[in-house]
């Protein structure tokens, strides 16, 4: 956990804390990985986000607002309905490895919904309780980001996204706090892209992102990734050998 500061610094403070952390690690003989899913059938490893607004005059949180049933502003709504808007496009900003899908799987205390919620934490925007006496700390917490992504690419795709749903004065859903597998049966809830592949796709369709990206950090982005995807694809891993070889 690190205490909060402004987008930059938050990033700067990921890169310190990954490398500074194999670093010592290796010091002990041993190797500190950030790789989203490392181990097969436990959860993996997120990089939960957790954002607030606040204007630079007054120093307020403009997300709270005491007299709402979750303590959140009509602004930190439009901000949950615009990460929403866009959560399928940035995904393979923020998660951006093939494994990182791996982790994004029902389960595993991962987020696959694009959903919000406050006390359910499969939602892929938590709000957490916030205390009355404390509106400083009312915050939207992004809980599809992982620890291999480029923080400083994510938080702008991130922010970008919130802010634009300041400005289009978008509406969020309803908040779900309940079983989201059955609530998708019932209200055809949106799924976040089950691969890599898939979240290229979803990439290159939101304009919004490929503005904030710009073009040349999109295109390497992009062709980089989309190299390690096909790659991933035509690999054949030990599972299929020992699956399928004793059979056909």
């Amino acid at each position: 956990d690190f205490r909060y500061t402004d987008a930059l610094r938050a990033a700067d403070n990921v890169v310190t804390f990954k490398a500074t952390l194999k670093e010592v690690a290796r010091q002990h003989g041993l190797h500190a990985t950030f790789m989203p899913k490392p181990i097969a059938g436990v959860s993996g490893s997120g990089m939960h986000v957790h954002q607030s607004l606040v204007r630079l005059d007054t120093g307020k949180n403009v997300f709270a607002d005491a007299n709402d049933e979750f303590g959140l502003s009509e602004l930190a709504r439009q901000f949950v309905a615009g990460q929403l808007a866009h959560a399928r496009n940035m995904c393979a900003v923020l998660a951006p490895l093939v494994n990182s899908y791996k982790r994004l799987v029902p389960g595993y205390e991962a987020p696959v919904y694009v959903s919000w919620g406050q006390i359910n934490r499969s939602a892929l925007i938590r709000v957490p309780q916030v205390q009355s006496n404390r509106p400083e700390s009312t915050r939207l917490e992004l809980r599809c980001p992982d620890p291999s992504c480029n923080p400083y690419l994510a938080f702008a795709v991130m922010l970008r996204a919130g802010l634009d749903g300041i400005r289009r004065h978008l509406e969020p859903p309803a908040i779900s706090n309940e079983d989201l597998y059955e609530r998708r049966v019932r209200s055809g809830l949106e799924m976040l892209p089950g691969s890599l592949g898939e979240a290229l796709e979803e990439l290159k369709r939101d304009e919004l992102v490929r503005e904030t990206l710009g073009l040349h950090i999109l295109d390497r982005f992009v062709e980089a990734k989309t190299s390690e995807w096909q790659e991933f694809s035509t690999h054949i891993a030990g599972w299929e050998l020992e699956r399928y070889l004793p059979i056909y």
